[in-house]
C-alpha cells in the first residue's frame, strides 16, 4: 500500500477559516472524493452540553464546508444521530451549528428518522472481526449513505474506553444504531468492521480533526481542555487517527482498532509510512495526554471489559435494564459533572482562550 498523507497546521482564530482550506488542499480533499455525490458532513456531537475539546467546533464545520464548496463539492447534506445519552437536536443548537447550517443552506437529515432514511440489511464483503457475531440476525446500515462521499469531523481527543477517539470511532453514531453499546467489549473490532464497510458503501471518505482545544483524561465528555492549536486532515482515517494518537503521547502498535486496520490494509497505521505535509514539526509533538475514568465510565468498563462483571452484561445491557445505565449517565453527567465541575472550565474557556472567545462570537 502507498504512503497515506496526513496534513497538519498550525492556526490561529484570524485564520482559522483559511487555513481549513489550505489543510484541505494539502491533504487531498479533491482526489478523495467524487465530486459527481452528494457529500455527507458526519459532524461530531459526543455531548449536547458546550464543552471545549469534545465537539466539532463551529470553525472546524465552516472551514470544512468553505474547503468543500471551494472545491466544487457543493451537494452538501449533514447527517445527525441519536445516542442513549446525547439529543443532536440540542447539540446542533447549542454548539452553534444551526446557523451555519442555514447560511450554506445544507439540509440537516437524522439517521433514526424514517422519513429521513430506513436501516437496511447489509452484508459486508469484508470479512468482519465482531459485528457478524454482535448482530447474528443481520448488520443493518441507513441506506442513505450508500454512494456518497462522507467527511467526518472529530475532535483530538482521549477515550475511556478505546484510549482515543477520531475519525475510526466517528463512523460509530453513523453506522450504528440504538443497540450500539452491544458493541463495547469488541469495540475495536467494530470501529475496524464500520470502517471496511465505511469503504465498500461509500464513494470518498475524508477526514478533518480539530485539535484548537484539545482533551485530555475521562474522555470522550468529561475531559482537561488544552490549548493546542492545531488542525489535522487526511483521506486515510486510519493515518489520521494514528498521527493524533501520537500527538496524544500513544503507541499505535498499543491501539487495536489503528492496528487491525492497518494489518488488513484498510489503511496507514505505521508513523513511518505516513507522509506528514503542512506544518511538519506540529506532528512531532508529545502532550503527554492521560486516560482516566469517572464514576459512568468506571462503571461501563466493569460490564464491557475483562472483570467477572462482563459475563452478564447481557443481563443489564440486552434488557430494559438498560434504562437504569442510560439515567445514571445523564443524571451524573449532565446534572452532577457538568453543573459543578463542567461549568467552571467552560466559563475559564470562554473568558481566557482564544478559542473560547471565538466560539463566543459565534452567533447561535
Amino acid at each position: 500500500m502507498a504512503k497515506a498523507t496526513v496534513a497538519i497546521l498550525r492556526t490561529k482564530p484570524e485564520t482559522v477559516i483559511d487555513d481549513y482550506r489550505r489543510l484541505c488542499e494539502l491533504a487531498g480533499l479533491r482526489k478523495a472524493l467524487d465530486p459527481s455525490a452528494t457529500t455527507i458532513l458526519k459532524d461530531n456531537i459526543t455531548w449536547h452540553n458546550v464543552f471545549p475539546g469534545v465537539n466539532t467546533t463551529p470553525w472546524q464545520l465552516e472551514g470544512t464546508i468553505e474547503a468543500l464548496k471551494y472545491y466544487g463539492f457543493t451537494d452538501l447534506v449533514t447527517v445527525h444521530n441519536h445516542t442513549v445519552v446525547t439529543i443532536p437536536e440540542k447539540g446542533e443548537e447549542d454548539l452553534k451549528f444551526k446557523p451555519l447550517y442555514a447560511k450554506h443552506a445544507i439540509p440537516v437529515l437524522y439517521n433514526f428518522k424514517e422519513e429521513h432514511m430506513r436501516w437496511i440489511e447489509y452484508r459486508p464483503k469484508f470479512k468482519t472481526l465482531a459485528l457478524h457475531k454482535i448482530f447474528p440476525d443481520g448488520i443493518r446500515i441507513p441506506d442513505y449513505f450508500q454512494e456518497k462521499n462522507i467527511v467526518h469531523m472529530p475532535t483530538v481527543k482521549t477515550h475511556s474506553y478505546t484510549t482515543y477517539t477520531g475519525a475510526l470511532k466517528n463512523a460509530f453514531g453513523g453506522l450504528l444504531n440504538y443497540h450500539r453499546h452491544y458493541t463495547h467489549t469488541w469495540i475495536h473490532e467494530t470501529l475496524v468492521d464500520l470502517l471496511a464497510i465505511g469503504k465498500e458503501i461509500h464513494t470518498g471518505m475524508f477526514a478533518t480533526m480539530d485539535g484548537t482545544t484539545a482533551g485530555s483524561g475521562p474522555g470522550p465528555r468529561t475531559v482537561v481542555p488544552h490549548d493546542k492549536n492545531v488542525t489535522l486532515a487526511s483521506a486515510d482515517q486510519v493515518a489520521i487517527d494514528s498521527v493524533a494518537a501520537k500527538l496524544m503521547g500513544f503507541n499505535w502498535r498499543d491501539l487495536p482498532c489503528i492496528a487491525l486496520s492497518h494489518e488488513h490494509g484498510l489503511g496507514i497505521g505505521d508513523p513511518a509510512e505516513i507522509e506528514i505535509v503542512g506544518d511538519i514539526d506540529a506532528a512531532k509533538e508529545n502532550w503527554n495526554f492521560e486516560v482516566g475514568v469517572n464514576f459512568a465510565t468506571g462503571v461501563g468498563r466493569l460490564f464491557w471489559h475483562d472483570t467477572p462483571l462482563k459475563y452478564i452484561q447481557k443481563l443489564f445491557f440486552h434488557t430494559p435494564l438498560v434504562n437504569i445505565f442510560i439515567f445514571g449517565s445523564e443524571i451524573y453527567h449532565d446534572k452532577i459533572w457538568y453543573k459543578y465541575k463542567g461549568m467552571p472550565q467552560v466559563n475559564k474557556w470562554l473568558a481566557e482562550s482564544p478559542w473560547g472567545q471565538l466560539f463566543d462570537r459565534y452567533p447561535r
